[in-house]
């Protein structure tokens, strides 16, 4: 068991590739901390933000495997046809993904430029598995890819995305917040 019943995981791309990171959960400030590594939440984030009523609540963790992981049923009210999920909140949940696989790494990451595909149609009441991964970093961007799989972690693929997110400094979105802009 991990200090403070936080999980383990590899670091394998950005900063602190290489080594093995614990993740936190008991910080009382609300975020998280990955080793000495501060995860950056934003409680009003309307995928995984706890603090924002309309938000889809999607806690994302880190995968053991390297990047990010969460569970979602698919929810009538996020119907595009009937029965059929929007696709655009599948989009919403991988682009989620990749952010996250980024902020586990130690990067904090905008997306940049996303190309999706969608393969299967998600119906409402389905168990999704989502996850997220980087694939290549380099000094200013990271390219990573994120999939939404059936019922489990090999289930059918759904949907997958791959995307390049542009490194940023964590420090601007506090000043502009600082400042009344939103980030």
């Amino acid at each position: 068991m991990s200090p403070a019943g936080g999980a383990a995981f590899q670091v394998r791309h950005g900063r602190y590739a290489g080594e093995s990171r614990v993740l936190d959960e008991s910080d009382p400030s609300g975020g998280a901390f990955v080793s000495e590594t501060r995860v950056r939440t934003f409680p009003h984030c309307y995928v995984c933000g706890a603090e924002n009523k309309a938000g889809l609540h999607v806690p994302f963790s880190p995968d053991p495997a390297g990047g990010s992981r969460a569970e979602y049923v698919a929810q009538p009210e996020h119907v595009g046809w009937p029965g059929i999920i929007h696709g655009g909140l599948l989009f919403t949940l991988m682009d989620e993904a990749v952010a996250s696989a980024c902020t586990f790494a130690g990067l904090y990451c905008v997306t940049a430029k996303a190309d999706a595909r969608f393969r299967v149609s998600a119906r409402v009441g389905m168990r999704l598995v989502i996850t997220g991964r980087i694939t290549f970093s380099s000094q200013r961007a990271v390219r990573a890819r994120a999939e939404i799989r059936a019922g489990s972690d090999t289930g059918d693929i759904l949907a997958e995305l791959e995307a390049m997110m542009a490194i940023t400094d964590p420090a601007r979105f506090d000043m502009e917040a600082r400042d009344g802009r939103q980030p």
